[in-house]
């Protein structure tokens, strides 16, 4: 069954490093245990997403493709 997201943002057209700057400030404003949906076709994202997920502690939940954009689910651990 998939992961509902109480959130989503839309990152697409936009290059690395904004994807993740506006995961981490979606998340500030997210309580814990609630989820994130990102999209972005940065090619570089899901890399970047794997190793803040694993920096930050946050749980990367699912990431998957659908053509250019990518679709990334994140867990806000705290």
């Amino acid at each position: 069954m998939p992961v509902m997201a109480d959130r989503k943002i839309d990152c697409v057209g936009l290059f690395c490093p904004v994807p993740i700057l506006r995961v981490r400030d979606a998340l500030r404003h997210m309580q814990p245990g609630q989820v994130l949906e990102m999209v972005s076709d940065d090619p570089a994202a899901p890399a970047d997403m794997q190793s803040w997920a694993a920096r930050s502690g946050h749980e990367l939940v699912a990431s998957d493709r659908h053509g250019p954009v990518f679709r990334f689910v994140v867990r806000k651990s705290r």
